[in-house]
């Protein structure tokens, strides 16, 4: 009995397994229409992404408030670039995270804008996890 294709492209929660991911590797899922990047961050990624000074940031925001502790190696973010809309590339740019090839926005592996035009980090949409190896969007 699960929620028709109308329900879940209203917004229905949906749960993804990670258990696939690998170490390095991203996936895109799709909620609410909207592309979801789910990264599966390594030791590296996560030490560069809390370096950074928050206050040199256009958008200031910790790699912590990003991710669900815990889970720190699990970033998950909406995959909309936040200047004009477009979908930015994974593992891309100078920072190991989004890179947006439309007007050269980029964005750290934590999602936070560094270099470009966009205004704002790439939004993390409401989830949460419901075992160590899946989440919940939504």
């Amino acid at each position: 009995m699960n929620p028709d294709a109308s329900t879940i492209a209203a917004g229905a929660p949906i749960e993804v397994d990670l258990t696939p991911v690998a170490e390095g590797q991203d996936i895109k899922v799709f909620w609410r229409g909207k592309p979801i990047y789910i990264s599966h961050r390594t030791k590296k990624q996560i030490d560069e992404a809390r370096a950074v000074n928050v206050a040199s940031l256009p958008d200031p925001q910790s790699d912590e408030a990003r991710v669900k502790p815990g889970h720190e190696q699990w970033l998950v973010v909406i995959g909309i670039c936040t200047h004009l809309g477009c979908i930015p590339i994974a593992h891309e740019g100078n920072y190991d995270g989004f890179f947006c090839p439309c007007h050269g926005s980029q964005y750290d592996s934590s999602g936070r804008i560094r270099q470009g035009p966009a205004p704002a980090n790439l939004p993390v949409p409401p989830y949460q996890f419901v075992s160590d190896t899946k989440i919940q969007i939504g």
